[in-house]
């Protein structure tokens, strides 16, 4: 399956989204650039219109002071995104996601993540979703806690994990182990999204595969982090940890972009150690999405317009090609 995730940053970059807070006001503000970037993610072979309720709990809305559209939010996001999947014959997932609340310590925080689950999860429910999307968890134990409440709804979940700069989840727990707890709740798809790219994620599959008999599923960041600077929040920290004059992360992540090709070259190689569930997180773009179903194969209707190179007036190997142009190609 691919599917392609990345909306609060893609949407942010086109003008209609608060880089920070990532708040998904748009989905009120301005609901025709919402549907539009479903449709572009379809149409570049994603199998799943997720609807866009990141960071759209009450948690998150209240620390910026705008919890009165919660559920206006929730539910415009679940009707927006079940247009286009109905409209294109694709899935249509609803989404929770890590609340910033959960704290190990405090009980509390616990069953206020339990409530705040419960009410997003129920407006999914009632938008008739095919499965809910529980991503971006830190916390093992707060991915249990959005699992359990997705179960009692009756609906499949994916949950997929974000590693940090260890390879273990926030409480130290070992991935594997991890995984194979949430996959034995009843996760029908278990994995890792966000904060690593592809280089940095890469490694960490084919332990996750070996240790759960469900689908595991990889949607990294499109950046390239590398062993130094595994995360992109890390990215530009020079290798004594020092803070660079500028921090890149979020919103000046621009040079450290993978193209499509890395794109594609981990997508085989993650399927080749038995990812089935594929994709990508914060920062993908329709190309990249097209990227991505290319390389396992497929032909989505964005494929129409991918590059042909031999066609270029000046770089290209046409027979038909003028060798004015194509001498001249050396002095560009």
């Amino acid at each position: 399956m691919v599917c392609a995730e990345g909306y609060v940053f893609e949407l942010e970059r086109r003008g209609y989204l608060q880089g920070g807070p990532y708040v998904p006001e748009v989905v009120l503000d301005h609901p025709e650039q919402v549907t539009a970037l479903h449709e572009q993610f379809v149409h570049a072979g994603s199998d799943v219109v997720e609807a866009l309720t990141y960071y759209a709990h009450r948690e998150k809305l209240r620390a910026v002071g705008k919890d009165g559209m919660l559920e206006p939010l929730n539910r415009q996001a679940l009707e927006l995104a079940r247009a286009v999947a109905d409209s294109t014959g694709t899935l249509l997932a609803g989404n929770v996601c890590n609340t910033n609340l959960y704290d190990p310590a405090e009980p509390g925080t616990h069953t206020a993540c339990r409530e705040m689950f419960t009410e997003q999860v129920g407006w999914a429910a009632d938008a008739g979703v095919d499965f809910v999307i529980g991503e971006t968890f830190r916390y093992a134990a707060e991915a249990l806690i959005a699992l359990e409440v997705i179960r009692e709804a009756g609906l499949p979940a994916v949950i997929t994990l974000a590693v940090g700069r260890s390879p273990e989840t926030r409480e130290a727990w070992a991935l594997p182990e991890a995984c194979r707890r949430i996959a034995d709740a009843g996760a029908d798809v278990v994995g890792l999204n966000c904060i690593r790219g592809p280089d940095t994620m890469l490694p960490l599959l084919e332990g996750l595969v070996r240790a759960v008999d469900v689908p595991v599923a990889a949607l990294p960041v499109p950046y390239r982090t590398h062993a130094e600077q595994p995360t992109f929040q890390s990215l530009g920290v020079d290798h004594d940890g020092q803070p660079a004059q500028q921090k890149p992360f979020p919103i000046a992540l621009d040079p450290f972009t993978c193209d499509r090709y890395e794109v594609a070259d981990f997508t085989r190689s993650a399927r080749e150690v038995g990812v089935l569930y594929l994709g990508l997180c914060c920062g993908a773009a329709p190309h990249h999405i097209r990227s991505v179903a290319e390389a396992l194969g497929r032909t989505p209707p964005a494929s129409r317009y991918s590059d042909d190179m031999s066609k270029h007036a000046f770089f290209g190997t046409d027979p038909t090609l003028s060798r004015h142009n194509l001498d001249y190609s050396e002095q560009m």
